[in-house]
């Protein structure tokens, strides 16, 4: 820990940059903390329970105009930035990239293309209580599963967390902001919540990194990250990609081509 402290320091203290993202104790676990100055370098703190995804913040233009940025990142984080870097959301000039290794090694990457190969040593799993939900979702009907979403989204007040949470929802107005024409209900109901989550979804189908910030993010509980999981592995033997890993070809939404394959139409 101290020397993830004293590299941070390092950084404020000699202006390479003039923030550094990071974690500091929170009551219950720890949570993001932003270092100005070499001092407050000292909250700094790295382990198993740090689970927000920084990388929320790397597209804020209060936080990213103001100067090179410092962020020390989990595995989600490093997906996300990756992401957010084929989307042409970061600018490698004006980041850097810092992680704690399993062996607590503090590790600075040079650049994009070496946090891609330190992450490709990591799979993208789910296990425990997701892995037994998605199990059960698979083994249920068409039908069986949309009344299992329907169930879950009645809970939903649309308080919208769990964009908030999502490092890669940055559009600067979303469709649940439009009102002409009004495309999807404001108003909190089964249907309507159905409607934005379907919508958020497609959205991130091929884009979503699996980091669950918007599943943790629900205060309800409702496992809305288990939905765009799924699609990722439902994706990508049709797409080309590898979960977890950047979608450099596009996702599903926003690539097109001629000779594209129809068997999804009944």
């Amino acid at each position: 820990m101290d020397k993830l402290r004293e590299k941070a320091a390092a950084l404020l203290a000699d202006g390479t940059v003039s923030l550094v993202l990071g974690y500091e104790e929170g009551t219950n676990k720890p949570r993001p903390v932003f270092c100005h100055t070499a001092e407050q370098a000292s909250k700094l703190v790295y382990s198993s329970q740090c689970i927000n995804n920084l990388a929320v913040y790397l597209t804020k233009k209060d936080i990213m105009g103001a100067g090179k940025v410092a962020v020390i990142a989990t595995i989600p984080t490093l997906r996300s930035i990756l992401q957010l870097s084929v989307e042409n959301q970061l600018n490698e000039d004006n980041l850097i990239v810092i992680t704690v290794t399993d062996k607590d090694e503090v590790k600075q990457f040079a650049n994009f293309a070496e946090i891609e190969a330190y992450i490709a040593d990591f799979q993208l799993k789910l296990e425990g209580k997701e892995q037994e939900i998605i199990n059960k979702l698979e083994g249920m009907s068409r039908e069986e599963r949309f009344k299992f979403w329907m169930e879950e989204m009645s809970h939903c007040f649309k308080c919208y967390a769990c964009r908030a949470a999502c490092p890669l929802c940055y559009c600067t107005k979303c469709i649940v902001e439009e009102n002409r024409p009004q495309w999807i209900n404001p108003w909190a109901a089964p249907l309507a919540n159905m409607e934005w989550q379907i919508n958020r979804a497609m959205h991130m189908a091929g884009r979503c990194t699996g980091c669950g910030a918007c599943g943790d993010a629900c205060p309800v509980g409702i496992p809305i990250h288990l939905l765009t999981r799924k699609m990722i592995e439902d994706l990508a033997p049709e797409f080309g990609f590898t979960p977890g890993q950047p979608s450099k070809n596009g996702n599903a939404l926003s690539t097109w081509k001629a000779d594209d394959k129809e068997n999804f139409i009944r």
